[in-house]
């Protein structure tokens, strides 16, 4: 067997194989609420083979959202239909995750899809749209964007007050019976706003020193954990670098990760980027040194970007570059990605098990017809 098909286990949960559906927003929700699109998306992907699909950035509060359109779990109404998704996705093999966000001064942005605020006033009305001021370790914008507003300052209490989300928000992931949580802290949101000196220029306990500057992520963590099933496994996703001039590098990602792993963390998710000056050039692979030099603080790892090629994602686990590898566009695009790759990496009778039960007869005897894959 490869090792990309090789169950894997992270506490008290076995993964039937190595492959991830990395969250991919959708900007498709009303009022924070998982709807037919967000079942048939990711459910897809459970029939696809892929060993465990994350639910996609789930505010924790209303004004942590990326945009209006986006997922939330800050009430209990939002638990019921992320349950339903969480049930099929176990149904048909796959661990089930969701991705616990807060956008920080990124948030009240347009629907990507659309690009900018042009709905109609029924449009409005319609995907139930709203705005609001964003917050932010400091009161700085994003960029010149018109999309991106001024944030307010958040103050000691309003800190305070997002670390519970995240623990509420974590008690009703439970109660939807997801399998893992993904804390967000990647991609120039909020944990990583507070991380990097690009965004954080605070002069309190929460600013100036890289030891300051983790003080947010790691409450958030402690929280999280505190009231996570301690047999259920936490990961975190982080951009491992800004990228960007002046901003967060590997050197503090190593540190960091040193950090999470004694707090009850049991994988990193290693992106990067969020911030203007971006100077990695994206191409296959570019991110998988990130999660090497990542997993090499002792955290197991979860490489993710461009990767396409199943010798190449087989490789990645081979040489040690990390531990579980994700897809995001390469999921899109092919939604049975891993039951394609594993007839690639082993071919013969057995890589048609990882075909849902419903088709893999039909397929091994199209296969037979055609002389292909036998």
């Amino acid at each position: 067997m490869s090792q990309l098909f090789s169950p894997y286990t992270l506490r008290g949960l076995t993964f039937r194989n190595r492959t991830v559906v990395a969250p991919m927003c959708q900007y498709s929700s009303q009022h924070g609420l998982a709807n037919d699109w967000h079942f048939v998306h990711l459910g897809r992907f459970a029939l696809g083979g892929f060993g465990l699909v994350i639910v996609e950035a789930t505010g924790v509060t209303p004004d942590g959202r990326i945009s209006y359109g986006d997922l939330g779990l800050w009430n209990d109404d939002q638990i019921a239909p992320l349950a339903h998704i969480a049930r099929f996705l176990k149904s048909e093999g796959a661990a089930a995750g969701i991705q616990l966000a807060h956008a920080g001064r990124k948030a009240a942005t347009p629907i990507w899809w659309r690009g900018s605020f042009n709905e109609t006033e029924a449009e409005k009305v319609e995907y139930a749209y709203e705005t609001w001021v964003p917050v932010a370790p400091s009161a700085e914008r994003h960029s010149d964007n018109p999309g991106y507003q001024t944030p307010t300052a958040l103050d000691k209490a309003g800190i305070a007050r997002i670390v519970q989300a995240f623990a509420d928000a974590a008690r009703r992931a439970d109660a939807a019976g997801f399998d893992t949580i993904e804390i967000h802290g990647a991609h120039g949101y909020l944990i990583n706003q507070f991380l990097s000196p690009i965004s954080n220029h605070r002069t309190d306990e929460y600013g100036g020193s890289r030891e300051n500057r983790m003080r947010f992520a790691l409450e958030v963590t402690e929280a999280t954990r505190a009231v996570w099933p301690e047999h259920k496994p936490l990961l975190v996703r982080i951009s491992v670098t800004d990228g960007s001039p002046g901003g967060w590098g590997v050197e503090d990602s190593v540190v960091l990760a040193r950090e999470l792993k004694s707090r009850g963390v049991d994988m990193i998710h290693c992106s990067s980027g969020g911030f203007d000056g971006y100077a990695l050039k994206a191409a296959p692979l570019y991110q998988v040194e990130l999660s090497r030099a990542v997993r090499g603080s002792g955290l197991p790892t979860m490489a993710v970007g461009l990767i396409d090629d199943p010798a190449d994602a087989e490789r990645i686990l081979a040489e040690g570059d990390a531990d579980m590898v994700a897809f995001a566009r390469t999921a899109l695009e092919d939604p049975n990605w891993p039951v394609h790759a594993r007839h690639i990496l082993e071919g013969g009778g057995d890589a048609y098990q990882l075909w849902p039960k419903q088709a893999r007869n039909r397929i091994r005897d199209r296969d037979r017809v055609l002389g292909v894959r036998q």
